[in-house]
């Protein structure tokens, strides 16, 4: 692990598209650039392609489209959708393929990060929602205490064809890998489309194919808040992905003590990091690992992250320390 050293910035931003250098294939200057924002999946995507324009404008409604489907299947507020209705009723038979490799998936980085991932921690983020933070520590912990007996990965149950809870009264969010998901479903149809240049970007979880056409790499900067000319990092990718979960967008309280991403383990928001940056091979999977390492900390992030095949990682603690996986240097722009 990198000794970590200390910056002077107070908060951290949100990841802001930029420019910079190398190559991943050949360049193509002669194409277009285009680039579409809509909303969906509770945040802005952007798609930027480089291409003809007829190909360009059919591409990104066909990548827009698929998420839009993920998104059906994945919203829990959706009553017409598989994870509403799983939560309903605590069972699916015959999940569409769409939600059946969301859980599969989900299960995975559960086991593989000892359950700091945890998509049944809907139950908790409700009683936070309702006011919990009102309360007295004494009320907080004896609520949180009966809540947790409905937490738990290893409580959803997959025989065959059927999925169902283990416990009644459990439900799931897929809010920590749903969006990486459907990036990654954008980005398949994209390249069957032909496109060979292009980055996909929804609320900041991102993923890339090559580089931009003239050979530059994609740029993602982490801004400063409090003074937007000034970047934390910027880390230059090509045909990779990033995300980074934080606990500066959401917060349940007025004095921001208390945000969204919940330590499964203690029903309270996470509080060592402020920040946890994932850069990876997909969306889905630097999606999860940014909420799983956000959770675990600083130490224990960077063990899970240095145990793994081409994953790196850069966090910011509470006390504004940052922290670097071995190597994280190949990504970052050092000017």
């Amino acid at each position: 692990m990198r000794k970590p050293y200390k910056i002077a910035t107070a908060f951290l931003m949100l990841l802001m598209i930029a420019l910079s250098t190398s190559a991943c294939a050949a360049k193509a200057p002669e194409l277009e650039k285009f680039e579409d924002t809509r909303s969906l999946m509770d945040t802005y995507v952007t798609v930027i392609v480089y291409s003809d324009e007829e190909t360009a404008g059919e591409a990104m409604n066909a990548a827009f489209a698929r998420m839009g489907e993920v998104e059906k299947v994945a919203s829990i507020f959706d009553q017409k959708s598989e994870a509403f209705k799983f939560n309903q009723n605590g069972y699916l038979d015959e999940p569409s393929n769409d939600l059946f490799k969301l859980i599969i998936t989900s299960l995975y980085y559960s086991k593989l990060t000892g359950g700091y991932f945890d998509i049944t921690i809907q139950p908790l983020l409700d009683l936070w929602k309702e006011g919990l933070w009102k309360e007295s520590p004494e009320s907080q912990q004896s609520k949180i205490e009966e809540t947790m007996k409905f937490v738990g990965w290893d409580k959803i149950n997959i025989e065959g064809d059927k999925i169902y809870f283990g416990t009644d009264g459990m439900e799931i969010t897929l809010g920590g890998i749903a969006k990486g998901y459907a990036v990654d479903e954008a980005i398949k149809i994209l390249r069957s489309m032909g496109i060979e240049y292009a980055l996909v970007n929804a609320g900041g979880d991102m993923s890339t194919i090559c580089s931009r056409a003239d050979g530059e790499p994609w740029s993602v900067a982490l801004e400063n808040p409090d003074d937007t000319s000034q970047c934390l990092a910027t880390f230059e990718i090509s045909d990779k992905s990033i995300a980074t979960s934080g606990n500066y967008e959401r917060y349940f309280n007025p004095e921001k003590t208390a945000h969204h991403i919940i330590d499964p383990e203690t029903g309270y928001s996470a509080n060592e990091c402020i920040s946890a940056t994932i850069i990876g091979e997909n969306c889905m999977q630097v999606d999860a690992l940014a909420t799983a390492v956000f959770v675990m900390g600083p130490e224990k992030g960077i063990g899970l992250i240095e145990s793994l095949p081409d994953v790196e990682c850069f966090i910011i603690d509470v006390e504004r320390t940052t922290y670097s996986s071995s190597g994280l240097s190949r990504y970052l722009n050092k000017e």
